[in-house]
């Protein structure tokens, strides 16, 4: 889920609480889409400004205590689009501040600041000739104690991971990474005619796909398996090792555990259901079955 929110052409901060140590949105604007990051609900003289499309849209940079020069800067023309929305994060975690483009693990901006300011609230707004119209992912806002509200996998698993809900191709901190077809695809899960299947989440399409009744299914809403440390490991015949990973059940309450298959080039996540002896995988607007595949293990 997104909160919509609509900013004028006049510089001028809305604020909004955060408790989770990033933000991610899209924003429509042709230039100057501004966010501080600030301890209270208010502009003050200690405060972090990231400028997304600054300088006619060619240049974006992080700046601390509205003082020049600037702590990271990058060339970046065109970042910002009148016409389309553009989707970026932020994070923030001991004294690292970074901004990157959603999709893509990588920050375009990176500061570390060694005295950092507490950070519980955002602001956005943009200027010098643009307004903008901003979806931010609703988990960011508000005392949800922590984005993006986790649970475990399962009452009777043990492990580190959890699972973060996550919407329209937004990766949380800390996903396992579990695949590639083109790009990074990530461990995610989704829920699908009374199931909830492992799948991809490849971020460029914006959803989680999940294999069922012989098809692939995109889902926008899904979840992100987070703080793994876990293992891929060998598996034929569909035997389920002990500490494999839970990734969800059947319509049916069979748990389904997390696989990945190379196919035609890829490296495809998918649901290992133990009773049939096989990982299946969405691939190519289909389900497919694989009696060989890896499995994460923790």
């Amino acid at each position: 889920m997104a909160v919509s929110l609509t900013t004028e052409d006049k510089l001028e901060y809305k604020f909004y609480p955060c408790s989770s140590g990033q933000i991610q949105f899209r924003v429509r604007a042709p230039n100057d889409a501004h966010i501080a990051l600030t301890t209270g609900p208010y502009e003050t003289e200690s405060m972090y400004e990231v400028f997304v499309g600054g300088w006619g849209n060619s240049k974006s940079v992080i700046r601390k205590n509205r003082s020049k020069p600037d702590v990271a800067e990058m060339d970046t023309p065109g970042i910002l689009s009148a016409d389309e929305l553009r989707g970026f994060w932020i994070r923030w975690q001991g004294g690292n501040i970074t901004v990157g483009k959603e999709g893509e693990q990588m920050p375009f901006l990176n500061y570390y600041d060694s005295a950092p300011i507490p950070i519980n609230h955002f602001g956005v707004c943009t200027g010098w000739g643009a307004s903008g119209e901003w979806l931010v992912e609703a988990r960011c806002i508000g005392g949800h104690g922590g984005y993006p509200n986790p649970t475990a996998p399962s009452e009777r698993y043990s492990g580190s991971a959890s699972w973060c809900d996550a919407s329209g191709g937004m990766i949380p901190p800390g996903a396992v990474e579990g695949g590639n077809d083109g790009e990074p695809l990530f461990v995610g899960r989704a829920s699908h005619e009374g199931a909830l299947l492992p799948g991809k989440v490849k971020p460029s399409h914006a959803v989680c796909y999940v294999a069922w009744g012989g098809g692939e299914h995109g889902k926008s809403e899904y979840q992100v398996l987070c703080g793994c440390n876990g293992r891929w490991i060998p598996v034929s015949g569909g035997q389920v090792p002990p500490n494999a990973v839970p990734g969800g059940e059947t319509e049916d309450g069979e748990p389904l555990f997390i696989g990945r298959v190379h196919h035609e080039g890829t490296l495809t996540i998918g649901k290992v259901q133990a009773s049939h002896n096989a990982c299946y995988i969405p691939y190519g607007g289909a389900e497919m079955s694989f009696p060989e595949f890896e499995i994460l293990v923790d």
